[in-house]
């Protein structure tokens, strides 16, 4: 039986099943719930009254592409709508022209109204691909920020010490290592809790680097005498190369918008150790499924590569659909496993005029046709065997060919080109 401290009377069977049902997913993959006794006495409530929760996440439109990484946050949105709750989704118009300091060395660059305009329309239209708009409220944070007088803005400052903002990791290193922090920046924090006042919000989720403002939000609606909201932290995910935070900028990512065929490719390189985190924290596979898979893999009972290639589906069905997902399993099964060449490989036109005798040296020939986005990286792609000609593996880095109609270039796994002379 769940207990709960500030609960005198007893919950129903239906109620405390209902509650551990819900706590056994919303609880799966978190870092952190604080407080737990306050998320369980507010999901208690929340069933007992037939009253969804308010549960916010805050977006800062910095950029227009939505990644797996970012997704983690957005599947535990889900799973709160799928059981019934509100989401209060707070596109941050105001607060991104400020720029959250989060985990920077320095001040963050300040977007323009025309930049994150243009970013939030792209970011709510990848959002509904896993989010029901009917259970979601969206707002724009410059509804209630922007009408603030400077004596509101000088009261809420007044709610929070220097010493309070000092505690944020970010800050502090910056200032001991002498490094300048604008007043500004202080602002962020404070913005982002007066959100959670101005919605009156339940839960706040957000990745681990946001514990800090997830906090202030507490802060401040007990502030201005609302009930505390509870935060859920989630887990930042590695990116491709299993060690670095998922980020465009590093190129180890798989996108929202990726075309199924290369999402499908690119979650086949997801490192082995990193699956089951994957599949926990990126995908809606029931808990049940989840641990069979895992107790299969630790026992070797499923090869990891089938569950990988399971994994691979799982995303393009979530993001294109079950018909884009079958076939790009089939082009994966044809391309990497039967070793058989694709029937959508791009043509690439090649001028006959510049072709050389002695035949194109194949180092520049991967960056003309760009394959390779240098020469150093089509050295080292040759190298460890990742370059075929007509499907014959291709080391020699000095290596020179003959050009002709038809030839067929692949370099690793997913990038083709068929030369056409002109």
């Amino acid at each position: 039986m769940l207990k709960h401290q500030d609960e005198k009377k007893p919950m129903t069977p239906e109620v405390e099943q209902e509650l551990e049902r819900q706590l056994a997913m919303l609880e799966r993959g978190a870092v952190e719930i604080l407080p737990p006794d306050a998320f369980h006495r507010k999901l208690r409530r929340s069933i007992e009254q037939k009253k969804p929760l308010k549960v916010k996440l805050g977006l800062d439109p910095t950029a227009p592409d939505i990644h797996i990484g970012h997704t983690v946050v957005f599947n535990k949105l889900k799973q709160f709508q799928d059981l019934g709750h509100m989401v209060q989704l707070v596109i941050g118009d105001f607060t991104a022209r400020v720029g959250d300091p989060t985990g920077k060395s320095e001040t963050r660059k300040q977007l323009t109204e025309e930049e994150v305009l243009h970013n939030a329309k792209t970011y709510t239209t990848q959002l509904f691909k896993r989010l029901d708009p009917a259970k979601t409220e969206i707002s724009f944070n410059s509804k209630w920020l922007a009408p603030l007088t400077f004596a509101d803005v000088t009261n809420l400052a007044a709610k929070v010490t220097v010493a309070r903002m000092l505690e944020r990791d970010d800050f502090s290193k910056r200032y001991q290592s002498g490094q300048a922090i604008s007043i500004h920046e202080f602002f962020y924090p404070l913005m982002q809790g007066y959100d959670s006042v101005a919605l009156q919000s339940d839960v706040e989720l957000g990745g681990t680097d946001q514990t800090f403002n997830l906090l202030m939000g507490r802060q401040l609606q007990k502030e201005f005498g609302q009930e505390e909201q509870v935060i859920l932290t989630m887990p930042l995910l590695e990116g491709l190369d299993g060690v670095k935070k998922m980020s465009k900028s590093l190129g180890n990512y798989i996108g929202v918008d990726d075309e199924p065929s290369d999402m499908y490719g690119k979650s086949m390189s997801i490192p082995d150790e990193l699956m089951y985190k994957y599949f926990q924290l990126a995908t809606d596979l029931p808990n049940e499924e989840l641990m069979n898979l895992k107790t299969g893999i630790e026992a070797g009972s499923i090869h990891p590569r089938d569950a990988k290639m399971r994994l691979a589906y799982t995303f393009v069905d979530m993001y294109h659909g079950e018909n884009a997902a079958k076939e790009a399993e089939d082009r994966f099964r044809t391309v990497f496993q039967q070793n058989a060449l694709p029937d959508d490989i791009p043509v690439v036109e090649v001028a006959q005029v510049d072709l050389e005798t002695e035949g194109t040296w194949i180092v520049p020939l991967l960056t003309q046709l760009k394959l390779c986005p240098s020469n150093g990286e089509a050295r080292r792609m040759i190298q460890n065997g990742g370059v075929r000609v007509n499907q014959d593996k291709l080391l020699d880095v000095q290596a020179r060919i003959q050009l002709e109609d038809g030839l067929v270039i692949q370099v690793g796994k997913r990038k083709f080109a068929q030369i056409k002379l002109v």
